[in-house]
């Protein structure tokens, strides 16, 4: 019996090339695993030193019941109907988040020390995945921290929202903050490549991010230069977003939460595709 005509012809271009929905499906899926994988590694060194939560909480705290009583006290610093303390508390919670992500890149420092890094580069798991998954777990530190900082909030009597779609804004604005300071260290670890330079680093840039930004005074109070710097800082788009989530009261962001989380996201896709690259250069 013979065979039609072409059925022994080869496959076409498209065919060959064309992504089956299952392949597509099983690769992603198997990229989320492995990012889980690597932050479930990075918050277990949390729970292995809880007493880390401890000494960070003091620094907020200090913030907060000292410098904020102080400036409250002196209306030095003026935001119209919201009561300074009201307005230094999400300054504070994405300060904290920087602090915390902004070292963050030390710990493959110490994995490369350690050879762990030798094994994650020999191990067919994507360097997005290695770089995203050690950002979301600086992340989840820092969503630890926000929960000493509301409850030192609320000690100060400040109106938070508990409106849960305000609550998972919040949660979300987190995370972004955290993993975009997060994937900016490991970037500075990948260049410097050594502990004390990484530290002499790190302490230079946290303090021109957090000054040039909104978290402590309004954007208005700025001269015209600082402004633009401010901007350009992803801190600042942070702080919007925490303000208008968090506190009962609080005026719209300036440039709307849509922005606030589009420029985070873009932030964060453009140094996660950097440290992807540079990530393999930490062992050389």
């Amino acid at each position: 019996m013979s065979k039609p005509r072409g059925s022994d012809a080869p496959p076409t271009a498209s065919a060959e090339f064309d992504p089956q929905p299952e392949s597509v499906l099983a690769a992603c899926g198997g990229f989320v695993r492995k990012t889980a994988a690597i932050a479930e590694m990075e918050i277990r060194k949390l729970r292995h030193d809880p007493t880390e939560l401890a000494t960070r909480a003091l620094q907020p705290a200090l913030w907060l019941l000292v410098f904020g009583q102080v400036i409250s006290r002196g209306h030095m610093v003026q935001t119209g109907d919201l009561p300074y303390i009201h307005f230094l508390v999400p300054g504070i919670l994405a300060q904290s988040v920087l602090f915390i992500a902004i070292f963050n890149g030390i710990s493959i420092i110490w994995e490369r020390d350690l050879g762990i890094v030798h094994k994650f580069l020999a191990s067919p798991t994507p360097r997005a995945a290695l770089v995203l998954g050690k950002a979301l777990g600086g992340g989840i530190r820092a969503l630890v921290q926000a929960v000493v900082i509301v409850v030192l909030a609320l000690f100060l009597d400040v109106r938070v929202r508990w409106d849960p779609w305000a609550l998972l804004g919040v949660t979300l604005l987190i995370l972004l903050g955290a993993a975009v300071f997060s994937t900016f260290s490991l970037i500075i670890a990948c260049l410097v490549k050594t502990r004390e330079r990484f530290m002499g680093i790190g302490q230079v840039l946290t303090m021109p991010l957090f000054f040039a930004s909104n978290a402590i005074y309004p954007t208005s109070m700025m001269p015209g230069w600082l402004q633009v710097v401010s901007h350009l800082n992803p801190l600042t788009y942070q702080v919007d977003g925490l303000r208008e989530l968090l506190l009962v009261g609080a005026p719209p962001a300036p440039v709307g939460l849509g922005v606030d989380f589009a420029v985070l996201a873009a932030a964060l896709l453009l140094l996660v595709a950097v440290s992807s690259r540079l990530y393999p250069n930490i062992v050389r």
